[in-house]
């Protein structure tokens, strides 16, 4: 499928680096405009020519069911200014939602990971992938991965959302997370490709865990953030050596305090990034706080309030060689919801610790 930009180049031309001091901030979804109501779940991914494609899901509503489209918006200036909205995926009026994309080193294409539903049956989800070999202007038709990454005795299934990462030995991994109903448990898990082709189901984190990120480190390991179910209202958190095949325990991280809301999590060159809503009053959201980490999530340096008002799920990128970006939804009522609009946040990674 076929989508226009309203750029004027192919060629992205990031902006010059930031000061320190600087926030840059650009509304990218507003509800009420380009044809939704309303825009959640934000995704954000840097293409190979330094693009950015900013995803979401337009909404006809605001539950997490109904008439739910894949959308999605270009910048090729670092985030300052960003195209038409297009339309990637439209399953009529049923769900199209939970957008995860990954880039390809090698070749430059674009895997996006997503979810579907019929509009009144939310277990019955399905995961699917479209491609894209020109960064974002056109789109394959998507490819059903459902018998290949979900058990049968699973119903409620989410990728990500957020991002998949591509391994320094080329697997591609995306976090995910699933309902069983055979055991009544909520899991994060990962599922993996070698090939970009075939998906494999990975493995899965303690029960009460949910929405996840996962990014490899320095060493190789992977490290995975998830969203906590439990009444900790802590980032539940886990590692594997063995490039997500297994994982080790969950444990939950004091530092990261948590409402039940997405995370985003990122390896950067300037450490690990990490950014949600800093709360542990369940489905507070607000106080979207980014933080770094110098030992691959272990302990965290630094941290910064991004937005003190209310604000929930986030999608952290790299912008250039020294800034960082993120994507997040916010609004000005916490007791509607903070998801009147998404906008995207460009800040120098000094930042963080200043």
């Amino acid at each position: 499928m076929a989508l226009g930009w309203g750029c004027s180049s192919s060629a992205a031309d990031p902006a010059p680096p930031l000061a320190p001091a600087t926030v840059a901030e650009t509304d990218v979804f507003v509800g009420g405009q380009e044809g939704y109501p309303t825009y959640r779940i934000p995704s954000v991914i840097e293409t190979a020519s330094g693009a950015l494609l900013a995803f979401a899901e337009g909404r006809q509503n605001l539950a997490d069911t109904g008439d739910i489209d894949l959308v999605m918006k270009r910048s090729l200036d670092g985030g300052a200014t960003w195209s038409k909205l297009s339309v990637v995926i439209d399953q009529g009026g049923d769900v199209a939602g939970n957008p995860s994309p990954v880039v390809d080193r090698a070749t430059g294409a674009i895997l996006l990971l997503f979810d579907t539903n019929p509009a009144g049956d939310p277990n019955a989800r399905r995961v699917l992938v479209t491609r894209s070999a020109d960064e974002g202007a056109t789109w394959s038709t998507p490819i059903d991965l459902t018998a290949d990454v979900k058990p049968s005795t699973w119903t409620f299934y989410a990728v990500g959302p957020g991002r998949g990462i591509q391994l320094r030995d080329g697997r591609f991994v995306v976090a995910c997370d699933h309902h069983d109903a055979a055991t009544g448990e909520s899991r994060s898990h990962v599922i993996y490709s070698d090939d970009g082709v075939a998906w494999h189901l990975g493995g899965s984190l303690a029960p009460d865990t949910d929405e996840s990120q996962v990014a490899e480190l320095d060493d190789g390991s992977l490290v995975i953030n998830a969203r906590d179910l439990s009444s900790a209202h802590l980032r539940a958190v886990a590692r594997s050596v063995d490039r997500g095949l297994t994982w080790s325990d969950t444990t939950r991280d004091p530092a990261l305090r948590d409402p039940s809301c997405e995370g985003s999590l990122l390896a950067t060159p300037h450490g690990l990034v990490f950014s949600n809503p800093d709360s542990t009053v369940y489905l507070e959201r607000k106080l979207l706080t980014v933080r770094v980490s110098r030992d691959g999530g272990r302990s965290w340096a630094a941290s910064r309030v991004l937005h003190a008002g209310p604000a929930a799920y986030s999608a952290l990128a790299q912008v250039g060689a020294d800034d960082l970006g993120c994507l997040y939804e916010h609004g000005e009522k916490l007791a509607f919801a903070p998801y009147e609009r998404i906008t995207f946040a460009r800040f120098a990674a000094r930042w963080i610790g200043e």
